[in-house]
């Protein structure tokens, strides 16, 4: 047999392959437009490669992962029923003050968004601060700690933090560790296993095939949240991992821009949802909603401020797409203005039209994004969609250092801060949340660091985009359509 001949069997061989992903992505996954033609983009320029990254990161969740996610998660009610919250949209139309957009309350109380009323809020807005408060509160504890990264490195802050933890796992505190398995793969089994033998307990989120690191099947499914719950009582989430990079520590990302939030009242009541259902997926734990109240996971909250929040979640176990829906509905919503920061900004056709149209409207605008990337495969269609929004008449600002912060505040009523950016990975990849916060105070509290930002930022318009190379521009579109994958 020649080799043109053996040439010809590989190719087509491959061309076979190729056409049973494009049945499956059709007709079993039911995969959306956009990341099909990105997949087959890839199969066609990298045929094997393609063909072995897409049984890695292309596949979805199984059927048997998605149902076991969902059957694992507590009931917002049965809590509901224990506190006799007034939290009900009904009792919040007499209370405007409460809540200052009952609409967009009523969109996320339909995706299981209940208010939390009477929260004190505090906003951190670099790693140091918020780390210090962190480990203040650590060593404060008294029955309970519940923590969840998406990153938690073993360098300098990381062994501070888990310095702490294993001061009070030692001293009885109940310590439950979460982490997730790709963003922490630099970080060595043994440094987490050192809380089990404290006395805590600790579990990795989706964890590699066969604990060899480099097979993991839902590799491309990531728990991006970041949720801290001391005694019930307390509760962290928002932007900043666990990592020295993250605290300003590391001189290429320099300066590190970030915010995170701290909560106390009803509101830690979900973070401590969220966290329980995430933790009883990856440790098969049995235990129920009732459960958990005995055991003193869920206090009953205390008045301690005047903010109302409500916090959303998603992942790719649900089609629904929340996240991505609720900022269609900010934007669809807003009457003044929609100012955002995100690290990495890669709309899809939804959220383009969405912001088209809001700016069409005269609200507006803003985009932040950081002047220094941490990932090119992402910064480059970034690039490519701020120039975009330049000519849509948003005002696009670069930040001077590394932004990685995921806010938007919304008119002179609304504040978000999460964990989710604004791409296709946070929307419908990974399992991320977002706090929704209602009050005039807090938004003008972020609004003068948004505008403190805005001075140690660059305004980019057409001009700013021009200096980038035509081999540069080939790229970002190359990476363009791939991001729906990105």
């Amino acid at each position: 047999m020649s080799a043109i001949e053996i040439l010809a069997i590989v190719i087509g061989c491959v061309e076979v392959l190729n056409l049973v992903l494009l049945f499956f992505m059709i007709f079993l996954e039911k995969k959306k437009p956009q990341s099909i033609i990105a997949w087959m983009t890839i199969l066609t320029f990298l045929p094997v490669i393609g063909f072995i990254f897409y049984m890695l990161l292309g596949s979805g969740l199984s059927l048997r992962t998605r149902r076991m996610i969902k059957k694992k998660q507590l009931s917002n009610f049965d809590l509901l029923k224990k506190y006799d919250w007034r939290g009900t949209l009904a009792d919040l139309k007499e209370s405007p003050e409460l809540i200052t957009d009952i609409q967009f309350a009523r969109f996320c109380f339909g995706k299981g968004a209940y208010p939390c009323l009477y929260n004190n809020v505090k906003i951190f807005n670099f790693g140091l601060e918020k780390i210090s408060a962190l480990k203040e509160d650590l060593l404060n504890a008294k029955e309970s700690i519940n923590i969840e990264y998406y990153i938690f490195a073993d360098d300098r802050v990381g062994c501070e933090v888990m310095d702490i933890l294993l001061k009070k796992a030692k001293e009885g505190v109940r310590v439950k560790f979460l982490y997730d398995s790709v963003g922490c793969k630099k970080t060595k089994k043994r440094f987490f296993n050192q809380i089990k033998k404290a006395g805590g307990e600790v579990a990795e989120f989706f964890p590699p095939f066969m604990h060899i690191r480099a097979i993991n099947l839902k590799l491309n499914y990531r728990n991006h949240r970041k949720i801290v719950v001391i005694d019930g009582k307390i509760a962290y989430t928002g932007g900043i991992n666990i990592r020295d990079d993250h605290m300003g520590m590391k001189k290429r990302l320099s300066p590190w821009r970030d915010t995170h939030v701290r909560i106390e009242g009803s509101g830690v009541i979900p973070l401590q949802n969220i966290f329980l259902n995430d933790w009883r997926y990856a440790t098969n734990d049995k235990h129920k909603t009732t459960d958990f109240i005995k055991e003193g996971y869920f206090p009953s909250p205390t008045k301690k401020g005047d903010t109302t929040i409500q916090v959303l979640t998603s992942g790719p176990a649900s089609t629904s797409f929340d996240l991505k829906q609720a900022f269609v509905k900010l934007l669809t919503n807003a009457k003044k203005r929609v100012w955002i920061q995100t690290p990495y900004f890669v709309p899809d056709d939804c959220v383009y039209e969405a912001i088209k149209i809001a700016k069409s409207s005269g609200v507006d605008i803003r985009l932040m994004i950081p002047k220094k990337p941490d990932k090119k495969v992402v910064y480059l269609p970034t690039i490519s969609y701020a120039e975009e929004m330049v000519n849509l008449g948003v005002k696009v600002y670069m930040y001077n250092g590394f932004l990685h912060s995921k806010t938007i505040i919304v008119d002179d009523d609304k504040l978000s801060i999460g964990t989710c950016n604004i791409d296709n990975r946070s929307f419908d990849l990974n399992f991320e949340d977002v706090v929704y916060m209602y009050s005039k105070k807090i938004n003008r509290e972020y609004s003068r660091q948004y505008e403190e930002d805005i001075k140690n930022s660059v305004s980019a318009d057409k001009q700013y985009f021009k200096r980038y190379s035509f081999f540069n521009r080939m790229v970002q579109a190359f990476y363009r359509l791939l991001s729906p994958l990105l």
